[in-house]
């Protein structure tokens, strides 16, 4: 699939939990999987040769979220503010 994400299963996301991969679990299950905005920001900066990675929020939880409302449930997302 051209611009698809990686896909992990259940299995293997138990099995780096049970390694403590939480820095591998977080980009395998955000920036390589389905937040295609993500993604792309991580491509601009492996090119340009930055080391950073900023997760958003995977497509999957927006279905979540979506699937919720549908069901009659009241489900908003709050932004916690920056602290200055």
């Amino acid at each position: 699939a051209q611009f698809g994400g990686q896909r992990l299963g259940e299995m293997e996301v138990w099995a780096l939990e049970a390694y403590v991969a939480s820095h591998t679990l977080q980009e395998m299950l955000t920036v390589k999987s389905d937040d295609v905005a993500g993604r792309t920001r991580i491509y601009e900066s492996i090119v340009k040769g930055k080391n950073v990675l900023e997760p958003g929020l995977p497509e999957s939880f927006n279905v979540l979220i979506k699937e919720m409302q549908a069901l009659g449930l009241d489900v908003e997302l709050l932004e916690e503010e920056e602290a200055v």
